[in-house]
């Protein structure tokens, strides 16, 4: 029987996608949802997978656009891997391709006897491949039995390696330390490779927010002391609890959205003539994925608890490192928030995503001097920076909403009282 993959679509406004790599070959014998190849869009990548096992023929290559809802591949389900292929030396040797085991050219077979008495203990084995013989109780005499035939490929990779090992200890042994008589190769190769649509509409936002927008950056510097207390002093009961650490973004998301109830325009966006001001707070948050900066959105951030964040940013984080994540869970932000910090960052001016107005970025927790009551004290610092449309963000909301979220992160009690002092809250001041 012969089953038709067609193209998924990533979202509603998209008719034309891109096919980002194959993950197998073409005429590869396929598993039952084995993921086949990725499927790139201008807002995300998804991942093509297998509905039934049997044998694949791709129709559409690598960095070829197609219609969404066109065939990409076909299944023959009526071909069978043990008519195809050698499962056994597969297993053997994870890196050659199916391909290649399936339709290289015949080599003449010659029968080799295997003394019963033959000394194994020169046979390296992989630690993956012992624990595969442990699992399925296989000695090494029924693996090498198994081993119904030795290909040139075999050959070649052991005479490969045993020369090398030959020429660095022959070259070790002949030659003093320190001696270079050989000249050293300098390589001058260029690796090319197409840009992907999700890069390509990435560099056109960013290059239109720099060209669109009046866009300044403000600075501030936060003491993490008492955050950093809090987490650790929760953390393993929080661990028992949710199954998962506390991290600081969704600490700042609870800030950010609080601050976003005293500088509203902070959360603004212009529309044509008007100036759109949503009551809801929906922060993406930058998450580095192999395909690039993805921003998954966690909605209405202001009625959620640090905890119910915390979950939902680490659900949408795996959907898009593992390309599952839908075009709606990327779209529709009204703020940003991104953590260069992970990457040891100090300083950063983070550029906006557009139509948002505004993003805060973090930065690198460092130990630094400070003054606290006159006195020169050590202190986990942190900057931050926000980057905002000076359009329709003055430069008093921009530098009060940063204030208000320094003041949040410095007295993480707060959170818990709408960014109001304790003490007036529970006076009704």
């Amino acid at each position: 029987m012969l089953i038709e993959l067609k193209v998924p679509t990533p979202g509603e406004s998209i008719t034309e996608v891109e096919i980002g790599k194959w993950i197998v070959s073409d005429g590869d014998m396929v598993r039952k949802d084995q993921e086949l190849g990725e499927i790139e869009s201008d807002k995300a990548t998804l991942t093509l997978s297998a509905t039934e096992s049997g044998q694949i023929k791709i129709l559409v290559q690598e960095g070829e656009s197609v219609a969404v809802g066109a065939i990409a591949c076909t299944i023959d389900t009526s071909v069978t891997s043990g008519n195809n292929v050698e499962v056994i030396a597969t297993k053997a040797e994870p890196k050659q391709g199916l391909k290649e085991k399936q339709f290289s050219a015949p080599e003449k077979e010659t029968p080799v006897d295997i003394p019963e008495k033959q000394n194994k203990s020169n046979v390296k084995v992989t630690l993956v491949a012992q624990k595969m013989m442990e699992e399925h109780h296989l000695s090494m005499e029924e693996v090498l039995s198994g081993l119904h035939r030795i290909s040139k490929n075999d050959i070649e990779a052991v005479l490969a390696s045993t020369s090398s090992a030959t020429k660095a200890v022959g070259k070790s042994l002949a030659e003093p330390v320190g001696a270079g008589t050989e000249p050293v190769e300098v390589s001058r190769v260029e690796k090319r490779e197409k840009m992907t649509s999700l890069r390509r509409k990435l560099a056109e936002r960013l290059v239109s927010v720099k060209n669109e927008t009046a866009m300044l950056t403000t600075f501030n510097e936060i003491d993490m002391s008492r955050v950093m207390e809090m987490r650790t002093k929760l953390q393993t009961r929080f661990v028992e609890k949710y199954g998962l650490k506390l991290g600081f973004m969704s600490i700042f998301s609870k800030a950010v959205a609080e601050a976003m109830q005293f500088h509203p325009s902070i959360n603004s966006q212009i529309n044509g003539e008007e100036i759109i001001t949503p009551e809801f707070v929906d922060i993406g948050i930058a998450v580095q994925t192999p395909k690039g900066l993805m921003v998954p959105v966690i909605r209405n951030a202001e009625s959620k608890t640090i905890s119910e964040i915390e979950l939902e940013l680490k659900a949408l984080a795996e959907k898009a490192r593992s390309k599952k994540i839908t075009v709606e869970e990327l779209t529709g932000g009204t703020f940003t928030i991104t953590n260069g910090g992970t990457f040891g960052s100090l300083l950063s001016t983070p550029i906006i995503n557009p139509p948002q107005s505004a993003i805060l970025g973090m930065h690198n927790i460092v130990d630094r001097p400070v003054a606290v009551n006159g006195q020169v004290v050590i202190r986990p610092m942190m900057y931050v920076a926000l980057s905002y449309d000076h359009r329709i963000i003055d430069g008093k909301d921009s530098v009060g909403f940063l204030v208000k979220v320094k003041e949040l992160i410095e007295n993480p009690e707060r959170l818990l009282t709408g960014g109001r002092n304790p003490e007036e809250v529970l006076l009704g001041l």
